[in-house]
């Protein structure tokens, strides 16, 4: 009752603060360009083409028929200022498709930045694009970008969620630099969108440039900071008559084979090596339109085999589980229709599917998402003869989200996991034992004014284990932010009780209640070098349900920007850490920990072939893995290198180092030290053609006297051919292969399997071809 209290004084307290503050930035919101009238967009005979902008300009009558803007605005650096290059746009449509052409034109055309690349990886070029808020919902929009040399990047746009770049969809673009500049032509067809049936259409458009040397963003209309949300800023383009998406149905069919090793470790006797030489395996993936609105997704016997490994992160001495984000297709596409304040949809808890169905869409101002799919990971962690064996877990999901007015909503979300089986399972892990855990709630959010916003959200779960035990709890969340240019501000307040659990989601902690502030200040000076700086706080604090009080924490830092995208920050921490003994079993009271850290960051893209950041920390820090008794207070550094080459148009390499260390405080013995190195070669022979090597070595070394962790050594090898006509039509030819230090023997130790000092074993490996090819009706 006094979680709920909190929650509902918070939420008076924000809404009150909102109210207050509302005439204010209304007073100061500027005029846009969006408001000045609705320009019709022309019906064209036939296609235009990029000949028809010979020479960059409108050569030829089609091309002068069509609608031209050219008032460019910047929001980055400078906001408000016009363009640095001249800018041109010119749009049309015919029955099937709409057509963009830009005319980039620049003084320095030797200073573009454009690179033959994998599709969507062009967020450090010179870029073109546009977004198209088919839907005039001012929530949603379709993204369509281009580099000049036409490689795409085509994304969902949600207004406070971000962009979803798993969106992919069938469009076509040319281009071709010139001694003025560059021109891109776009081709989206009518078929690879969603709209209403309403006629004559009127749409949101936001049209963008990216000159990357400057760091520039530059849009018509106007999309400035002052103002929080792009898609209200965007134009309002009307004309559209006689359109349809028409009957949209793909299919995917992809078969594939592979030959593979690797390490088995259902048997309770110990691990040992299993494999086959060739295992072949078929599945489809369809989408199916309906009215316009809907979209059924469907995938039965995914393979996700060309999937790229996740990016390297730290998960030593981590006291709590480290969030990897999902990379499969299936699962990102139209993700956003699940987001909440409170992450309740995590899809990589659905381990290993047989069988997916997602339904999403927009039924006027209604938003829809379900999906349903099952999970046989846990009955493949058991050998036959086990409760768990061939048992599946099912997974249900559903959202649906309310607008009201132009840019408020309300929504509802359930969420269902279901495992069956009898207890006794040789699989102790969490999710093998729970036989259902149910989440359900709503959340609301609102934008007040011309720069604040908020949301909250209550939910409560119910969690039956097949041991016959049960747990139940709820959990709030309330969060405000204002954002302007000068100005950014948030507050949030978080509520986990001790019972709660989302085993679809990802909540890594409960029991504990949170309230943060976050605060920054930025001058702009705009001057030769220095563009901007200013500084910011960070606070938070940590009671659990009990009103114990669990730690805090506070961040003063400041940042300054510079041109060329350069940065340089400074960061200070203070943090207090109180341990229980039901935190970890070796305490018999409650211990504090006090941390006291300094930082800096920093990064450049002043060169055009190389892009770099890094950042550094030092101070002391909780060691959670001692080797006896309870955790202990270290001294610790980090440090983290990104560095991204381009020699060449066609090569990439990405690279990444992480170093964390820790160091006894009474005998300055090392207790551990971690080291990640990666590196990410892609060449790009053609558009569609393309190598991709990543190369991984992770490594601790670790003192036994002072703590459980094993001295390991890892290498990861993975090489992948890609020939990617487009979205759905591919081929896939990968291998990977996994060394460990391991013994030969297999055998296991109290911290783990036996280590070796010198040799590595090949724990894991397997080759894979895989071809796919998508049918469009």
């Amino acid at each position: 009752m006094l979680s709920l209290r909190c929650f509902v004084s918070v939420i008076l307290l924000l809404c009150a603060a909102v109210a207050a503050q509302q005439p204010v930035a209304v007073k100061e919101r500027p005029v846009l360009a969006a408001e000045i009238g609705s320009p019709d967009i022309p019906k064209l005979e036939t296609s235009p083409r990029l000949t028809d902008f010979e020479g960059m300009e409108p050569a030829t009558q089609l091309a002068r028929r069509m609608l031209k803007v050219d008032k460019f605005v910047q929001r980055d650096p400078r906001d408000g200022t016009l363009c640095s290059q001249r800018t041109e746009a010119y749009l049309g449509y015919t029955n099937r498709n709409i057509y963009i052409i830009f005319l980039a034109f620049d003084t320095e055309p030797q200073k573009i930045r454009a690179r033959m690349l994998r599709r969507e990886l062009i967020d450090d070029d010179d870029q073109v694009g546009m977004l198209l808020d088919t839907f005039n919902d001012q929530r949603h929009a379709y993204g369509f970008y281009s580099n000049a040399y036409g490689i795409q990047q085509d994304f969902l746009l949600t207004e406070n969620q971000g962009f979803d770049t798993s969106f992919d969809t069938l469009w076509h673009t040319d281009a071709k630099v010139t001694s003025h500049g560059y021109m891109v032509w776009f081709e989206i067809p009518f078929k690879s969108l969603r709209f209403s049936q309403r006629s004559p259409q009127i749409w949101g458009v936001m049209l963008a440039r990216v000159i990357a040397r400057n760091g520039e963003r530059a849009y018509y209309p106007q999309n400035t900071s002052r103002i929080q949300g792009t898609l209200r800023q965007a134009a309002k383009i009307q004309g559209f008559e006689g359109i349809s998406p028409g009957r949209n149905m793909q299919f995917i069919p992809y078969t594939a084979v592979r030959a593979f090793r690797g390490l088995d470790d259902r048997n309770p006797a110990g691990e040992r090596f299993t494999g086959k030489h060739v295992e072949p395996k078929a599945g489809l993936d369809s989408k199916i339109v309906i009215k316009d609105s809907l979209v059924l997704d469907t995938t039965v016997n995914p393979d996700f085999g060309q999937v790229e490994s996740d990016d390297p992160q730290v998960t030593v001495n981590q006291r709590f589980e480290v969030f990897f984000p999902e990379k499969r297709p299936f699962f990102q596409e139209n993700a956003s229709y699940f987001s909440t304040p409170l992450n309740l949809v995590f899809t990589r808890r659905i381990v290993n599917p047989l069988y997916g169905v997602r339904l999403t869409g927009k039924l006027d101002k209604w938003a829809i998402g379900t999906l349903v799919a099952n999970d046989q990971a846990p009955g493949k962690t058991v050998l036959e003869g086990d409760p768990l064996f061939r048992n599946n877990a099912y997974f249900s999901i559903f959202r649906l989200n309310r607008e009201i007015g132009k840019n408020n909503s309300i929504g509802f979300i359930y969420t269902d996991r279901e495992l069956h089986t009898n207890p006794g399972s040789f699989c102790t892990l969490h999710e093998c034992s729970v036989g259902f855990n149910r989440v359900g709630g709503f959340d609301i959010q609102m934008k007040m004014g011309s720069n604040w916003q908020m949301n909250a959200q209550a939910v409560t779960s119910e969690t039956r284990f097949n041991d016959g035990t049960h747990r139940a709890g709820p959990a709030y969340q309330a969060y405000v932010e204002r954002s302007s240019r000068n100005v950014e501000f948030n507050s949030l307040f978080l509520d986990v009780s001790p019972g709660f659990e989302a085993d679809t989601g990802f909540v890594n902690r409960v029991d504990y209640r949170r309230f943060s502030n976050f605060a920054n200040y930025t001058f702009h000076p705009e001057g030769e070098h220095l563009l901007s700086h200013g500084p910011a706080f960070f606070e938070q604090t940590f009671w659990d349900h009990e009103h114990n009080f669990l730690g805090y924490t506070l961040n003063p830092s400041y940042r300054w920007n510079f041109h060329r995208n350069s940065f340089f920050t400074v960061v200070t921490g203070l943090e207090h850490e109180r341990l229980r003994p039901v935190d970890f079993s070796a305490l018999t009271r409650n211990v504090d920990y006090a941390h006291v850290n300094g930082g800096i960051d920093a990064g450049t893209q002043f060169w055009k072939w190389l892009n770099v950041n890094g950042e550094m920390d030092w101070g002391t820090a909780t060691n959670f893995v001692p080797r006896a008794g309870g955790p202990t207070l270290a001294y610790n550094n980090n440090a983290e290198l990104r560095a991204t080459v381009r020699p060449t148009k066609s090569l990439t390499i990405e690279n990444a180092y992480f170093l964390t260390r820790f160091i006894d405080r009474d005998t300055s013995l090392n207790i551990f030290t971690n080291h990640i190195a990666r590196s990410k070669w892609n060449y790009q022979f053609t558009k569609e053609f393309s190598l991709r090597l990543i190369g991984q070595y992770v490594t601790t070394i670790s003192n036994p006297a002072l703590t459980t962790l094993q001295n390991t050594k890892q290498f990861n090898g993975d090489v992948l051919f890609t020939y990617l006509l487009n979205p759905g039509t591919a081929i896939y030819v990968g291998y990977n292969s996994d060394l460990q230090n391991l013994d030969p023997s297999l055998a296991s130790t109290p911290d783990g399997l036996l280590r070796t000092r010198r040799t590595f074993l090949n724990d894991g490996r397997q080759v894979f071809v895989k071809l796919s090819y998508l049918f469009r009706y």
